[in-house]
């Protein structure tokens, strides 16, 4: 929809049931959006943090163990990491933003300790950071929202963003899915953290993760980056959620027959995994784990063994079936292209991070869980949630001052009658995104004919009558959000005419150096997508095209600041503390 459209839907009071009024409004109660209300609070702002679900206990992190891409500023260390991941990304990541992410994600780590998160310790007494449980971690950030003096509104998910007469985002309108009541935010900045989209493939923690802030922001006019990024899978039982794959580096995968299938792995095989899948059933089993292994298994990720302790299956002996679900922008890199160092996007007053922002920055063309989408989501965070209330300081709107919607399918008044059937919608979506032979691998034939379907489903859907009900509106913004992110995934897939990364090209199976270059994407009804530069530089030379410094939490008496930083960072003193 466009700023046109929208001034002509003024926003009055006749459908709010609650109305707030704050500098920084964060959508998303994740880690970059907790990350993100403690640092706006932080610098002064007054907050409210709408959460779809339960902020602490939604979305990818909060339901088990995650790395942490932690690695300290000792020696080669840093350099080594960025290398990494630098190639296995297709050399589309940028040094000064790896080094950014690095020494920030070491900082709030050590914030992390200081209000008490139970890091465990090694026989020699060295606290270990590596990684963080999903349960404490977010039960943490909850309760440091609260103690910042955010507001939070839970089971309140956002249904679209708001403008003011000059198209600067200004708040957002959502509904409380245990009361049905309409609210109101009028915000003088708001931050997207609503996370990826994982089309409602029922992986661990993934259904409320429906790219439904990548939809209102393009709605608002944002565009996104990296989009083709977007064909991730995450393997694990076909008999349970999770996702978490780390464990299948001791598996041996089985055919029907009980013989072993050569090249299959959860690292470097999980193609030739979906090509079984394609037709006939795959098994693991974690055989190659000893004893020691094993028990550190338990306690590392009790969650993994519940499916299996449920149906009494002996992961480490018994053959189970394995299967492969879509995690699209969650372990992609796709999302709302970050357009300055505090994560501000292409529309003002609109701030990405976490999920709902390109990863692109710090991991090219490829990614997966935890790691570096947990050090990108505590950064970005607190990067945008700094920005935002710098942003909203200056641009303090009259109370009085006109807003305007800006959502569309499901929001806007039609001629039709008929409303949308958002679990046909959300099939529809399904059928063309989740089969490997369209998504795992992409050819020009199957791109164009998915897209010949998500296009004419879009027009339709634009066509139907607005919701009734708030339960209703949800749903339906949910199916066009997952409908909308499939357009912009093959749209841009479609574009990269070679293999980068995780997107995959069967008629073009080699990386193309003419297309060492980023997608950005955008629009609903017409979707575009056009060139955009990387900004390269050799690994472990200092160079920064940026002169404003980031910011972050206040540092123990005595701890330096990161050399690896390409700029100062001047520490918030006391205000994380």
């Amino acid at each position: 929809m466009t700023q046109a459209d929208a001034r002509q839907r003024k926003v009055t009071d006749a459908f709010v049931s609650k109305r707030h009024e704050v500098d920084v409004l964060v959508i998303g109660g994740g880690p970059a959006g907790t990350w993100a209300a403690i640092s706006a609070a932080a610098n002064g702002a007054k907050v409210v943090l709408a959460d779809k679900g339960y902020c602490g206990t939604s979305g990818a992190t909060a339901p088990s163990g995650t790395a942490v891409w932690y690695v300290p500023d000792d020696g080669e260390a840093r350099e080594r990491a960025k290398a990494s991941r630098f190639e296995m990304g297709g050399r589309l990541a940028e040094h000064e933003w790896m080094d950014r992410v690095l020494a920030q994600t070491w900082d709030n780590v050590q914030q992390l300790a200081d209000w008490g998160y139970p890091f465990p310790v090694d026989e020699l007494g060295q606290s270990q950071r590596t990684s963080v449980q999903g349960p404490d971690y977010m039960r943490l950030m909850r309760k440091r929202v609260k103690e910042s003096g955010a507001r939070i509104l839970d089971h309140s998910p956002a249904l679209e963003l708001l403008v003011d007469d000059d198209g600067a985002v200004a708040g957002a309108t959502g509904v409380n899915r245990q009361t049905g009541e309409t609210w109101l935010v009028r915000a003088g900045a708001v931050v997207i953290a609503t996370g990826g989209c994982a089309f409602l493939s029922r992986a661990l923690g993934c259904n409320v993760l429906t790219g439904d802030g990548q939809l209102m922001a393009a709605e608002a006019g944002a565009e996104l980056s990296g989009m083709e990024f977007s064909n991730a899978y995450g393997l694990g039982p076909a008999f349970a959620s999770v996702t978490k794959s780390m464990f299948y580096k001791w598996a041996t995968f089985y055919d029907e027959d009980g013989q072993k299938i050569e090249g299959a792995g959860s690292a470097r095989g999980r193609g030739v995994i979906a090509r079984e899948l394609a037709t006939r059933k795959v098994f693991g089993c974690l055989d190659q784990a000893d004893e020691q292994v094993r028990a550190w298994m338990r306690t590392a990720q009790p969650n993994f063994f519940l499916p299996f302790d449920r149906l009494g299956i002996d992961p480490f002996t018994q053959h189970f079936p394995v299967t492969l679900r879509l995690e699209g922008t969650v372990r992609g890199t796709g999302g709302l292209n970050v357009t300055g160092r505090d994560c501000t996007t292409s529309v003002a007053g609109l701030y990405a991070a976490g999920d709902a922002a390109t990863r692109e920055l710090i991991c090219g063309g490829f990614t997966g869980g935890g790691s570096h989408n947990a050090a990108w989501a505590m950064s970005s965070g607190f990067w945008a949630g700094a920005g935002a209330a710098t942003f909203a300081r200056g641009n303090r709107r009259a109370a009085s001052a006109s807003l305007y919607h800006t959502g569309g399918v499901a929001l806007q008044d039609t001629a039709a009658h008929e409303g949308i059937d958002s679990a046909q919608v959300v099939r529809a979506v399904q059928d063309e995104v989740f089969p490997f032979e369209r998504n795992w691998w992409r050819s020009a034939d199957l791109l164009a004919d998915s897209l010949g379907r998500l296009d004419a489903l879009w027009l339709h859907l634009r066509t139907r009558a607005p919701a009734r009900h708030a339960q209703d509106a949800v749903r339906a913004r949910e199916a066009a959000a997952m409908l909308a992110t499939a357009r912009w995934m093959y749209r841009s897939a479609q574009h990269r005419t070679e293999t980068r990364g995780m997107h995959r090209r069967v008629e073009f199976t080699t990386t193309d150096d003419a297309q060492h270059h980023r997608l950005l994407s955008g629009g609903l009804d017409d979707v575009w997508v056009r060139k955009h530069p990387v900004s390269v530089r050799e690994l472990g030379s200092v160079h920064s095209t940026h002169s404003t410094p980031s910011i972050s939490p206040a540092r123990p008496p005595g701890q330096p600041h990161d050399s690896a930083s390409p700029a100062g960072r001047p520490a918030l003193t006391g205000a994380l503390a």
